[in-house]
């Protein structure tokens, strides 16, 4: 019997890379048009999964019978969601607040099985970064590489530069934890060609 088509609910080009890493590769990248504003009070796990599932539905409603993988990361210090920094003013000042202090990233996965059935996962990674200087700081704004990111920086890029500690998933921290997202995926009947 053939495997359903599996939809990639993310046009991170990240995530695709991370996918193509482990040897799969989405027959069809749609992304989910959703609002990603978190609610009232609404704590950093809860909001990561909330956004994953809500991706995964709204893009199962078009592709009936396909496995649909979604996922939403997060950069969170204390219960503080920090936002996907849009501008060098925002990427400043997220890493104003991070460095020098541990925060946390979690990457919510969800898969919707040809079956209907929504499942997920939320991994958490630990990191600590190194005190900062104000021109270090702007320097890394400036350069762009923290932009459209949550948390205002790219670990996979310079942002590995401030990393003292690191205690989890480093794909997770990239953006799909690769053990947990392949678990998914095969516990749904999708084989990995390797």
């Amino acid at each position: 019997m053939a495997r359903p088509p599996l939809v990639l609910a993310s046009e991170s080009p990240r995530r695709q890379a991370l996918l193509a890493q482990a040897g799969i590769i989405p027959d069809l990248i749609v992304p989910a048009a959703i609002d990603e504003t978190p609610h009232k009070g609404e704590e950093p796990r809860p909001y990561a999964l909330r956004v994953a599932k809500a991706k995964a539905e709204t893009v199962a409603a078009a592709h009936q019978g396909a496995l649909i993988l979604a996922a939403d990361t997060v950069v969170a210090c204390g219960r503080r969601i920090l936002p996907k920094a849009m501008s060098a003013e925002e990427v400043g000042s997220c890493l104003r607040l991070l460095q020098g202090r541990q925060h946390q990233v979690m990457t919510a996965v969800a898969l919707m099985g040809a079956d209907g059935r929504l499942r997920s996962r939320c991994v958490l990674t630990r990191l600590s970064f190194c005190r900062l200087s104000g021109p270090q700081i702007a320097a890394y704004a400036a350069g762009g590489e923290g932009l459209g990111k949550a948390g205002g920086y790219g670990l996979q890029g310079f942002a590995e530069t401030f990393v003292r500690r690191i205690n989890g998933s480093y794909s997770n921290v990239i953006g799909l934890p690769l053990l947990e997202t392949c678990a998914l995926l095969e516990g749904c009947g999708y084989a990995r060609p390797c």
